[in-house]
């Protein structure tokens, strides 16, 4: 099973990267925060309890997506592999992770870390500003603030996977193609590894 993180700041060309990498190697895409909506839309135990973190302004506690995190992986038992999108965000979901996936007997397979200048991700996001109708893709200092914000929440994450050898950086700054041949470069040969 193919189990992969893509890591990258805001305007790295993650959400564009996850959906060829879904396409090309069949995964099912795991993000949180559209598990969130669906579960709370649905009106499921685990939607309901964290509907009610998020009225009152608070984060959603890690064991609440841990517990939308299994159902996903119980609805899916004969994937081919998942790409997590927005999770994990700090060590301890990490290690949560980790153990929710090895008592389904795998593992992550690799970290993949988009790696852009921090002056073409701006350029990108206030390109992107011009057509995506997002405040915070058209305010230079907010742009910046959240490249901040993202290094310094995904260190531990990167330091995490780091230690056991499953962190790589990926050149992020060319064409989406050029990017996503190099990622492919990296998947390619663990693919015939965990089939």
């Amino acid at each position: 099973m193919l189990n992969l993180i893509l890591f990258g700041p805001p305007g790295s060309g993650k959400g564009t990267q996850s959906q060829l990498l879904i396409e090309r190697y069949g995964l099912i895409h795991v993000s949180t925060g559209e598990l969130l909506r669906n579960e709370i839309s649905a009106g499921t135990p685990l939607g309901n309890e964290a509907e009610q973190f998020i009225k009152k302004g608070q984060l959603v506690p890690d064991e609440v997506v841990i517990g939308m995190l299994s159902s996903v992986l119980e609805k899916h038992p004969h994937s081919k592999g998942y790409i997590f999108d927005g999770f994990p965000r700090t060590a301890a979901q990490s290690e949560a992770l980790d153990k929710l996936l090895a008592l389904r007997k795998t593992a992550i397979t690799r970290v993949l870390s988009l790696e852009v200048p921090e002056d073409e991700l701006v350029r990108r996001l206030l390109e992107r500003g011009k057509t995506s109708g997002r405040a915070d893709d058209a305010n230079k200092e907010i742009i910046s603030a959240r490249i901040t914000e993202y290094h310094n929440k995904t260190i531990p994450v990167a330091d995490h996977y780091a230690r056991v050898g499953k962190f790589k950086k990926v050149k992020g700054n060319g064409s989406i193609e050029e990017t996503f041949e190099l990622l492919c470069l990296e998947i390619d040969p663990l693919v015939s590894v965990t089939a």
